[in-house]
């Protein structure tokens, strides 16, 4: 079964009362952190748990040390994720209202914990799901222990020392989510450096997306990402962002298209810029 894998609305719609299935609405703006759920609350998809970005899918920050969204302590999400209804066998779908980022972080926490079957985007988000005139409900979910066993695999993470020992080898593929201006240094709302990774490529999260919103086919995410892999072994890829949320999008985006889960910078750049030692780079 593939790792990467979406869900059309009407697909889901017809689904909503299929044993096993478990929906997490990942809604979330870094602008309004209560956001989410505030919109959660004035209606979701029926049956649908909210998993806060900040709350749920990240852990505490440290200042100077950790990056804006730090993973979550794995037992913690283990844990949650029992609370939420999940079991190793459940279908799980993911959606937010945006370009599927939230979202995104979530499938890749799953896949970090195990859980790498079964587990689904909801392909264009909620804005799709509203498009196909599709009810949302103000009720709350049915409550339910589950039993999912999850445990993190660390092998698909790389943290700052070894990626900073990595710079400037050939095999090593690495890209940056961020928009092409952050990317360049041209302008940095978010974090007090702006620039990239010495090495970096800029590969923007939403370029996986067509004008609908939804994922771009299969062929074209692998044809976009052979560019970047330039001939190097996608094994060797190692996915970053601002603080490792958007680079998850890409590699869904990669798994999408066919290719092996790459490596994630988790701390990014907003915990790579927390040491002056590290090297910054701007412009292409």
């Amino acid at each position: 079964m593939p790792l990467a894998q979406l869900i059309t609305p009407q697909q889901l719609a017809e689904q909503l009362d299929a044993p096993g299935l478990v929906i997490l609405d990942c809604r979330f703006a870094l602008e309004d952190v209560d956001y989410g759920q505030r919109s959660y609350a004035q209606g979701h998809i029926a049956g649908a748990h909210f998993a806060d970005l900040e709350r749920d899918l990240s852990g505490p920050v440290v200042k100077g040390r950790t990056g804006r969204h730090p993973l979550p302590d794995p037992q913690r999400l283990v844990e949650r994720l029992r609370e939420w209804g999940v079991d190793d066998d459940s279908r799980v779908v993911l959606y937010d209202d945006g370009p599927g980022a939230f979202a995104a972080r979530a499938w890749w926490l799953l896949a970090w914990l195990g859980k790498r079957e079964s587990v689904y985007l909801l392909d264009g988000g909620l804005k799709a799901w509203h498009a196909a005139h599709l009810p949302l409900s103000l009720d709350p979910p049915v409550k339910r222990e589950g039993q999912f066993s999850g445990e993190p695999d660390m092998k698909l993470l790389i943290d700052a020392g070894h990626l900073l020992k990595r710079l400037g080898e050939p095999a090593l593929t690495l890209i940056d989510a961020r928009a092409l201006p952050r990317f360049r240094g041209e302008m940095e709302p978010i974090d007090p450096v702006a620039g990239h990774i010495p090495g970096a490529q800029c590969a923007a999260f939403t370029d996986n997306l067509g004008a609908d919103g939804r994922f771009l086919p299969a062929e074209q995410l692998k044809q976009r990402f052979a560019e970047k892999l330039d001939g190097r072994s996608p094994e060797q890829l190692v996915a970053y962002c601002g603080s490792g949320v958007t680079a998850c999008h890409n590699l869904f985006a990669l798994a999408l298209a066919g290719y092996p889960l790459g490596r994630l910078y988790a701390g990014s750049w907003s915990e790579w810029i927390n040491d002056p030692q590290r090297g910054v780079a701007t412009g292409d």
